[in-house]
């Protein structure tokens, strides 16, 4: 008995969690560790997607492929380009040392993220997963708003079968027909009532 519970409590102690610490002040190391997880968390369902919504951001509304997100004082605008996910293309982008940050993201799922001064607020245009993300942010918010999308970039998963079914061409065809509830179901023809009572 005393040899199971030994057992018991060295599984118990041999086994465990692994935490891996992000650190947020550097941007390379936030790409780095939360795009090298496998993330299958979502809270976030849209015909032929779905994706994690971070804690502390809030959805606001979706029109098609595109949806809004919020988070303390800042808007992100997320583009699903379902088209590229069908015909798996492949990104195009150089790196461009006149920005703040340019870099490409090679993986599984190819990307890039490109932070550009502007006024006194940057552009953050991230690029993966067949998705994009963009956002305006003061510069101590960068980080912050780069880890956001990571999350975000990183936890959309496509449903196959209803992108190709949305494809095609008999996606958005179907049969109407004209319906007036208004109008009178007799037809034209229906003075043959009068002739009758005339007849009598």
């Amino acid at each position: 008995m005393k040899k199971i519970i030994l057992l018991c409590l060295m599984t118990l102690l041999l086994t465990g969690c692994t935490i891996v610490r992000i650190d947020t002040t550097s941007i390379d190391n936030i790409i780095n560790v939360v795009l090298s997880k496998d993330n299958t968390l979502y809270n976030r369902v849209g015909i032929g997607y779905k994706y994690y919504v971070p804690r502390g951001m809030t959805y606001i509304d979706s029109t098609g492929s595109n949806d809004k997100l919020y988070s303390g004082g800042v808007y992100y605008y997320l583009y699903l380009d379902e088209v590229s996910y069908y015909y798996k293309k492949t990104v195009n982008f150089k790196e461009d040392n006149s920005k703040y940050y340019s870099r490409k993201i090679d993986g599984d799922t190819e990307g890039y993220l490109e932070i550009t001064k502007r006024d006194n607020l940057y552009l953050i245009e991230f690029v993966y997963n067949y998705a994009k993300i963009e956002t305006l942010v003061p510069e101590e918010d960068i980080n912050n708003a780069v880890l956001n999308c990571s999350y975000i970039l990183s936890t959309i998963k496509y449903n196959h079968n209803i992108i190709k079914l949305s494809l095609s061409e008999n996606f958005l065809q179907n049969k109407e027909e004209t319906y007036d509830v208004f109008s009178s179901k007799k037809e034209d023809n229906d003075d043959n009532f009068l002739k009758y009572e005339d007849q009598e």
